[in-house]
């Protein structure tokens, strides 16, 4: 990616051998660093963090799937094998504190990885956007591109119901010019967007309806401008349902990251 040349990334092994430690690990997930769309959230939050002046740093190559998939698919061998060795490279470097843009990795890092041996403060990307825009490292442009748009915030299962994150977002969303409408079923009521659990890499069961129809079906009901997430599994399934509804072309599919960079220009 062009855009990645200009970030400044350095990873855990610079930092090491420079006998520093920088203040926050941000872990980039499989999507992340895979989903040519996930990726895009990456490159924004990246510029975000370079922006503020947070020093920070990936593990590139030494960094892993959390084994969530594996977990929720029922292979807690593999779980347990992909986890210890993270948390031998995460000890190994004294990591203190991690931020993530996903949730899934968010849940496992945080709740799940204590149990092995790994103990982190764990965040999650819009935890860290609002603690920047209320200390006041993050201004946002008053009269920015997203003026007088409508838009609607789907809850992520493992941000919201699972780890009952739903503020932190909403005060981000709260920053734009636009209006912030919610859906009939959202943060303790939310939907998932039919990705969770592992969902996302098996076929679809028997039903009338694939659920991120559902879901996105929920969204047009307020008629938005932009369906704003959080997860990049839910970037995926809100972007096929806005596309499956042949409305690309009027609603468009955001992380708040994007957003941030998009009305700051960034």
């Amino acid at each position: 990616m062009s855009d990645l040349k200009k970030l400044k990334i350095d990873t855990m092994a610079d930092f090491s051998a420079r006998g520093e430690e920088p203040e926050i690990l941000f872990w980039v997930g499989c999507a992340g660093s895979f989903d040519a769309r996930a990726q895009k959230v990456s490159v924004a939050f990246v510029k975000i963090l370079n922006e503020v002046g947070i020093n920070f740093a990936i593990l590139g190559n030494e960094e892993s799937c959390t084994g969530d998939p594996a977990r929720r698919a029922g292979n807690e061998f593999v779980f347990q094998m992909t986890a210890l060795q993270n948390i031998e490279t995460l000890n190994m470097y004294k990591v203190k504190k991690i931020v993530t843009a996903c949730p899934h990795c968010f849940n496992t890092l945080k709740n799940e990885y204590p149990a092995l041996g790994g103990n982190y403060d764990v965040i999650h990307h819009t935890q860290l956007l609002q603690e920047l825009i209320n200390d006041g490292r993050i201004k946002m442009k008053e009269g920015g591109v997203f003026k007088g748009k409508r838009i609607t915030y789907h809850d992520s299962c493992y941000l919201g119901r699972v780890n009952g994150v739903y503020e932190a977002p909403r005060k981000v969303l709260e920053q734009l010019d636009s209006e912030l409408v919610e859906m009939k079923r959202c943060k303790t009521n939310g939907l998932c967007c039919g990705a969770g659990g592992a969902q996302m890499f098996k076929e679809d069961e028997p039903g009338d309806k694939r659920i991120n129809i559902e879901r996105i079906e929920e969204a047009m009901e307020v008629n938005p401008d932009i369906v704003a997430v959080n997860c990049p599994f839910c970037l995926t399934m809100m972007t096929d349902g806005v596309k499956a509804k042949e409305k690309q072309e009027d609603v468009m599919v955001y992380d708040l990251a994007e957003l941030i960079v998009q009305n700051n220009g960034i």
